[in-house]
This record gives C-alpha cells, structure tokens and sequence, in this order.
C-alpha cells in the first residue's frame, strides 16, 4: 500500500535498519601548556621592602622575540635584551601590578639568571624539568625547577 503523491511509505515499506552504535568516547586532545609558574630563588624586593617570589611566565611569540630588537635601549647594549624580554613574558610576580623593564633590572642577579634559564627551558624544550644526579648515591632524576617549596610536589 502506498500513498499516492507523497514520500511516506506504509505497509510495505522494507523495516529500517538497526540504529548505529555510539561512537566510542574520545579522549580530549592535551591542551597546550602557555602558562608556567615559577617560585623565584631569592625573590624581587619592592620598594616597600615586601618580597615577591612566586609568579608566572607565558610562551613567547615571535614578537616578543623581535620587539626588544627595536627598542634604544637593546640597540645601545644587546646584554638589555633580556630584561625586555623577560619584563615581556613574565605575567605575574606576587602582588605587583605591573611588571616593566625598571622591575627585571632590579631584580637580583640570581634570580634572572634562574628566570632566562627557565624562559629556555619553555620555550626551546617545552618544559620546566632538568635531569639531576644525586651526589651521594649518584640516582639519576628530574627536578622542576619552575618552583615549589622544598619537599612538595
């Protein structure tokens, strides 16, 4: 039986076929990590003479990369670089509002060192871990050196 002038079959239409299956759940794709946080070594002391240790630094960009090379102050010494650099990518720094090339140059010579280190490590390896050797033992394994406290995972 079939209706005239019209696309719905009756009676003799061929039963449907068995509904797909689900599909199987896919795991979510990893997201890309453009943020890390660092726990300073010795800490950047504010005029206030508060210390500011734990903050955060971002992936760079090609333009972070080429802005300073434009900038006088690079142009007069390339060393200065890094300060723009580094006052570029670093997001977050305690509670300081404002994170400038005037803060990075008064910052502790140790703790650019550990910051230009860091910024290599996420931006060349894409992490934040370094293979260590205990010294008494001589058991290889990695630290991250973005921070944490001393016995905390």
């Amino acid at each position: 039986m079939r209706r005239a002038h019209t696309n719905t079959l009756v009676a003799d239409a061929a039963p449907s076929p068995e509904p797909a299956p689900a599909p199987a759940a896919v795991a979510p794709a990893p997201t890309l990590r453009t943020e890390f946080d660092f726990e300073l070594p010795r800490g950047y002391v504010d005029a206030d003479g508060v210390v500011h240790k734990s903050g955060t630094m971002r992936l760079a960009t090609a333009r972070d990369e080429l802005l300073p090379l434009y900038d006088a102050r690079v142009q007069e010494n390339p060393a200065f670089t890094t300060v723009v650099l580094l006052a570029r990518v670093i997001t977050r720094l305690g509670d300081v509002s404002r994170i400038d090339a005037q803060l990075v140059e008064n910052m502790f010579a140790s703790d650019v060192a550990f910051l230009q280190d860091l910024y290599r490590r996420i931006n060349s390896e894409g992490h934040t871990r370094a293979a260590v050797t205990c010294p008494s033992c001589e058991q290889q394994f990695a630290v991250d050196i973005a921070g944490g406290r001393l016995g905390e995972s």
